[in-house]
């Protein structure tokens, strides 16, 4: 290999590389130290090119659900590949991924790919916009939408991760008809208002379920001045459960975003809604969007395979793994005179230094700056666990995490905790 060590490969791509990486928070600002250099994945695990293994609970912030390598995926990948990678061209796959994901989800009757969960909530908005003819977008406070220019105010997760509220190269302009309110209450809206985007469960400042009436307090509230309500599930489509954020919550949004499981791991992201709703996209209507490698036959092959192998067990299993694991992390603190709240929704998890339930990007920006995350990020790196580096993340176990890897990752808590 041309570096034995991660040290050696971070300090090259920093020559290359803007800040050595190619997304901000894989650089380690928020943690310190040098990054792992990952050299492959296997089920639960990633390996880095000194050798070293670790029990992975980034899964690519995801999509990797059944775990890393999974050999449905690969030979569907690999098959794919065979008979080209990209044509600019319609595909019987993406006609067959467009409608297993709209026969799971309740409502949704119509789709269009693109290459990134940013390109669906962008695109997503501009649907919102042109179908309501208005401007205003509203957004929640450590809700992360993409990098999209509209929407990267108070945006949460890499964001925050590098202590920035937005991002320069935004004028004011741009951000002029977003506003950004607080998680979890629910608010009174103008009739000038396009859209309302929320992740039905915030998963980009640490994970923050909504209040008992917030997603339906939206939904009436869109319903009384004619906006429309968009679930960004990047994050919870087919990562929540079998019929994504409306068959957990019962709520029903006008638009919809999808990302990451839907790709299997390969670049991928749709949006989607009614027939009615769609009907004012291009081909159909006046609002454009369109994208040259957006249907690519690769990541429709992975995420077809990954769908397919997502059957309700499937979300029973994950959700069984993610109890004991947030039960095995609440159990690691009992002895530590710090305070821990470990929130959990079926497959996803999280953690935060708090002594009540986080429901706000103010709790979890003060869980954050308790400065507790960077030494037991540490201390579990050491002793063969990964997770995302940085406070406002969100643990993803998978398919391929069994007995053994979570009473590895309890007793990892257990010891770095005590260092605390």
């Amino acid at each position: 290999m041309r570096f034995s060590t991660n040290e050696a490969a971070f300090e090259a791509s920093k020559q290359v590389l803007v800040g050595g990486v190619n997304s901000p928070v894989r650089s380690f600002r928020s943690v310190g130290g040098t990054p792992y250099v990952v050299d492959r994945g296997e089920g639960p695990y990633i390996f880095d090119i000194e050798g070293t293994r670790y029990i992975d609970y980034v899964q690519s912030y995801g999509p990797a659900i059944l775990g890393h390598a999974h050999p449905t995926v690969v030979a569907a990948i690999t098959h794919a590949a065979q008979r080209g990678t990209s044509y600019g061209a319609p595909t019987i796959g993406e006609l067959e991924l467009a409608e297993l994901v709209a026969e799971r989800i309740p409502g949704l009757e119509m789709l269009r790919m693109t290459s990134s969960g940013t390109e669906a909530a962008m695109s997503a908005i501009r649907l919102a916009r042109g179908a309501t003819g208005r401007s205003k977008i509203v957004k929640f406070d450590g809700c992360y939408h993409g990098h999209v220019d509209a929407l990267l105010a108070a945006a949460g997760s890499g964001v925050q991760n590098q202590g920035l509220s937005g991002s320069a190269g935004v004028p004011d302009s741009v951000v002029a008809d977003t506003m950004v309110l607080p998680y979890n209450q629910v608010p009174r809206l103008d009739d000038d208002v396009a859209v309302v985007a929320v992740e039905p469960i915030a998963a980009n400042m640490g994970l923050v379920p909504p209040v008992p009436g917030f997603l339906q307090g939206l939904r009436d509230e869109c319903d009384r001045v004619g906006a429309m309500l968009l679930f960004d599930e990047v994050i919870t489509g087919f990562r929540l459960g079998y019929g994504g954020a409306v068959e957990w919550s019962g709520v029903t949004p006008d638009v919809w975003a999808f990302g990451k499981v839907i790709g299997g791991g390969l670049p991928v992201g749709a949006y989607g809604g009614t027939r009615q709703v769609m009907a004012h996209v291009a081909p159909l209507g006046p609002v454009y969007q369109g994208g040259t490698l957006s249907g690519n036959p690769l990541a429709i092959a992975a995420g077809l395979a990954t769908l397919e192998l997502l059957d309700h067990d499937a979300y029973l299993q994950l959700t069984t793994t993610a109890e004991r694991l947030a039960d095995g992390i609440r159990a690691a603190f009992d002895s530590s005179p710090i305070s821990v709240q470990v929130p959990q929704v079926g497959p996803l998890l999280g953690f935060f230094f708090a002594d009540q339930p986080v429901v706000d990007n103010d709790g979890a920006t003060a869980s954050a700056s308790t400065g507790h995350f960077a030494p037991l990020f540490h201390g579990l790196l050491e002793r063969g666990i990964a997770l995302a580096p940085g406070p406002y993340e969100v643990l993803f176990p998978s398919l391929a995490h069994g007995d053994s890897e979570i009473e590895q990752t309890i007793s990892a808590f257990a010891e770095a905790v005590a260092t605390l």
